[in-house]
């Protein structure tokens, strides 16, 4: 039986649909989260290993921009309050990369990927966030500050423009928060995830 471009298209597209994980059943602890995708914690070591970010900040980033949910859109725009019409960015995926932000890490990095993909996410903001301790001199252990820039940009940071919207400094609080919430469950059960990941059948 043969296919039509069309139809290969159409069938692609559903098996990467279906690939795809659903959020973590227990998403404020990320031991069971790794526990429940190990592939998950490859990914994630492999973005520190890489970056230098730590696991826990980048993960506490990732539950706040998405819920872990690979297609997730920002809200929609209205016109007269009313109207659909379109998004309020171009943010897209597990990160809520944008996209020329996106396009610049394809670049600086000569990865491809997917904002879809969580290893790829991880990447992102592995890269986004070793680019602005490069440039603005912030910790990547410091969860509150990168945050800060990652939301409105570096140049946003620099020109202070967080300091107008309580709203993003409460929710910049709030991922410093759950990133040492993360810490402390990752120092209980790294050795166990460690464990397991040398593990080989053969």
């Amino acid at each position: 039986m043969r296919f039509s471009p069309k139809w290969l298209l159409l069938l692609t597209s559903l098996v990467l649909v279906g690939c795809a994980n659903p959020p973590p059943k227990s998403p404020e602890n990320i031991c069971s989260i790794f526990r429940q995708y190990d592939g998950w914690y490859e990914d994630a070591v492999d973005m520190e290993d890489e970056w230098g970010t730590p696991i826990h900040v980048a993960m506490a980033f990732m539950k706040q921009e998405s819920s872990y949910i690979h297609d997730a859109l920002p809200p929609r725009d209205y016109v007269l309050w009313v109207i659909p019409w379109g998004r309020v960015s171009s943010a897209y995926g597990y990160a809520q990369a944008q996209d020329p932000a996106w396009s610049d890490y394809q670049k600086a990095t000569s990865n491809g990927g997917s904002r879809t993909d969580y290893g790829d996410a991880m990447q992102f903001i592995g890269w986004y966030t070793s680019e602005t301790q490069r440039q603005l001199g912030i910790s990547k252990w410091d969860a509150y500050n990168q945050y800060l820039a990652y939301h409105d940009g570096r140049g946003g940071f620099k020109r202070g423009t967080y300091k107008s919207k309580p709203k993003v400094m409460q929710v910049a609080r709030k991922v410093e928060r759950q990133a040492k919430t993360y810490g402390g469950q990752l120092q209980s059960c790294r050795s166990e995830l460690e464990s397991n990941r040398s593990w080989w059948p053969f």
